[in-house]
């Protein structure tokens, strides 16, 4: 009987043997000699999500084109151009027209919005307050959003940069260029809140340096040669600000102040090729650049657009156009740069 129950014990011990030794090899993969086992559960490395621009231009011009080719050389030089797609909408001058392309992104639900340009900006902000927005070639932020107690961020899931230039240093080239007139048109549209911004605070430094301004507004660009004509009846010469539909219909100006005998000085380099005489004015490619950098941070390094502070352009150049100069029989001061029409 004991020989028996050993007999038994041996069986099993010999059956569980198998079974694990069994178990165990069944665990490893079939493999030839010398491979190192591969571990099926470990997790394959995650492929970097395309992100999704919705861009959003107001009108087709030199300087917002400039600002939207640099926002897009930046995220693509940034993020890989496999690694970013770009929906780029042009609202031809028409807010409506804003919203409707912004509703479109919203429903696509693209990951960041790029508004160029201040009807495009609050046409953002006003179609949603979760996907982030990027906005360039804004004036004033504070104006654009309606935000009265303005300490350099927005607060809200919008960032960017500005192309506002020096205002009180636009209004003494007139003292550079200009120093016999004394009534001085302000042009501009006053559907563009920035550009009203603009305008006053020339106004008040020009009155400050002995001039005589007188605001000159039209609703839109059906009402440019008009107010134009009125405008240049009345001054004797004009300033026009970083106004896009004045950029839009710059010949339409050019054609009624040059047979008048009336200087422009302008804005931005764009509106000056078009019909003025000399400008200060911004890099409009770098501070679109400059937001796309701004971009990144907040798609790939988790920045917080409502606590980023709003950038302004750090190159500033005094530009004039030599045949307008030639002209008026004027020369230009020590530290202008040509500015070629071609």
């Amino acid at each position: 009987m004991k020989n028996l129950k050993k007999l038994l014990i041996f069986a099993l011990t010999i059956a569980l043997a198998v079974t694990v030794f069994a178990g165990c090899s069944s665990n490893k993969d079939t493999q030839n000699p010398g491979e190192t086992q591969t571990d099926t559960n470990a997790s394959a490395p995650e492929t970097p999500k395309k992100v999704s621009i919705g861009l959003v231009q107001f009108v087709q011009h030199e300087a917002l084109d400039a600002a939207t080719e640099g926002f897009k050389d930046a995220l693509t030089e940034l993020l890989g151009e496999e690694n970013v797609s770009f929906d780029l909408q042009n609202a031809a001058g028409d807010s409506a027209t804003c919203s409707t392309i912004v509703s479109q992104f919203v429903a696509a639900d693209v990951d960041l919005i790029f508004a160029n340009a201040t009807p495009a900006l609050q046409a953002a902000a006003a179609a949603t307050s979760e996907i982030p927005i990027v906005g360039t070639s804004i004036t004033d932020y504070a104006t654009a959003l309606d935000i009265s107690d303005w300490t350099g961020t927005t607060g809200r899931n919008i960032t960017g940069t500005a192309d506002l230039a020096p205002l009180a240093e636009q209004a003494a080239m007139f003292k550079e260029l200009l120093p016999d007139v004394k009534k001085v048109g302000l042009l501009y549209c006053s559907g563009e809140a920035n550009s009203k911004y603009q305008v006053d605070i020339v106004a008040d430094e020009l009155t400050k340096l002995g001039y005589e301004p007188t605001l000159f507004a039209f609703a839109d660009s059906n009402d440019v040669a008009a107010v134009t004509q009125t405008a240049c009846d009345n001054s004797e010469a004009l300033y026009i600000p970083t106004d896009n539909t004045v950029a839009s219909n710059a010949e339409i100006v050019t054609n009624i102040a040059t047979p008048a005998n009336i200087p422009i000085i302008a804005g931005e380099e764009g509106i000056c090729k078009g019909c003025g005489l000399a400008t200060l004015s911004i890099s409009y490619y770098s501070i679109g650049h400059v937001a796309g950098e701004m971009a990144y941070d907040i798609l790939v390094n988790g920045e917080d657009p409502s606590t980023m502070e709003i950038r302004y352009a750090d190159e500033l150049t005094k530009k004039y156009v030599p045949e307008r100069m030639e002209q008026f029989g004027l020369t230009a001061p020590e530290g202008y740069e040509t500015l070629s029409l071609e």
